[in-house]
């Protein structure tokens, strides 16, 4: 398979709280495959890390040559792409995690985009914190 686009967000109701994570996967066309779950306890930097493993380890599934992956927290896309260092222990264990499983793809791209143009990932964070999945 050639491309896939992975959009992914995790959230939390209050820091730490409740959180849950959302994963939506693209090819060029059309929606492969989408969850949002419930994660328990957790702050949002980890909900949003927590999402974007789940999302890579449904990708690695489909075998794509390059995975460009979305996401609406900067912080985590500033650090996986090394402008900003990890001091927190939790989050370095995270990040340490997606770069063990980027190394089954070819060619792996995180990008920051704004919230409004991550909305099906989001709403589903939003459904599994509402239980609506």
């Amino acid at each position: 398979m050639g491309k896939l686009y992975l959009y992914t967000d995790g959230g939390s109701r209050n820091n730490p709280g409740q959180a849950a994570i959302g994963v939506v996967l693209m090819d060029s066309d059309k929606v492969l495959e989408k969850f949002g779950k419930k994660i328990g306890i957790a702050t949002n930097n980890i909900a949003e890390y927590s999402a974007l493993i789940a999302g890579l380890e449904i990708a690695a599934k489909h075998s794509p040559k390059e995975l460009i992956c979305f996401m609406d927290s900067e912080l985590v896309v500033k650090q996986l792409t090394g402008i900003y260092r990890i001091k927190e222990t939790s989050l370095r264990n995270l990040a340490i995690r997606v770069k063990t499983i980027e190394k089954q793809f070819d060619m792996v791209q995180f990008k920051y985009i704004p919230r409004e143009r991550n909305s099906m990932a989001d709403s589903l964070v939003n459904a599994a914190l509402d239980n609506l999945l």
